[in-house]
């Protein structure tokens, strides 16, 4: 994958809000885009649409034991409510699926951000 685009509120808030969690940077406004490049080369594009058009979609992110601790760190200085499941039934906890550890959470425009050091089922 290349690229993909995000519909959010305010492009700039939600990639931000991504690039700090994941500790990048956002990149400078392209046309209607706010990029952010990803550790493996692919580049989310934010684009600010109205609110009602937004359809709730779910991003999911494989990061390292290391890269997990600090993201975490920066989720709960924020005050961000994270839950171990994509249900939000256990709030406030981890998951560790597969041997890893796992967290979801949502983002500015109500997408749901799920970060794991572990990829499910052994899938790779």
């Amino acid at each position: 994958m290349n690229h993909t685009i995000i519909h959010c509120r305010d492009n700039r808030e939600s990639a931000e809000f991504l690039a700090h969690i994941l500790g990048l940077e956002a990149g400078r406004e392209w046309g209607p885009f706010i990029p952010l490049v990803l550790a493996n080369g692919v580049t989310l594009d934010f684009a600010s649409v109205p609110a009602a058009s937004i359809t709730a979609q779910h991003y999911a992110f494989l990061i390292s034991e290391a890269e997990f601790d600090t993201a975490f760190e920066r989720i709960k200085e924020q005050g961000i409510v994270y839950y171990a499941d994509p249900h939000r039934k256990l709030p406030g906890e981890i998951n560790h699926n597969d041997g890893g550890r796992g967290i979801y959470f949502p983002d500015p425009a109500g997408h749901g951000m799920e970060l794991i050091t572990r990829p499910y089922g052994g899938w790779s």
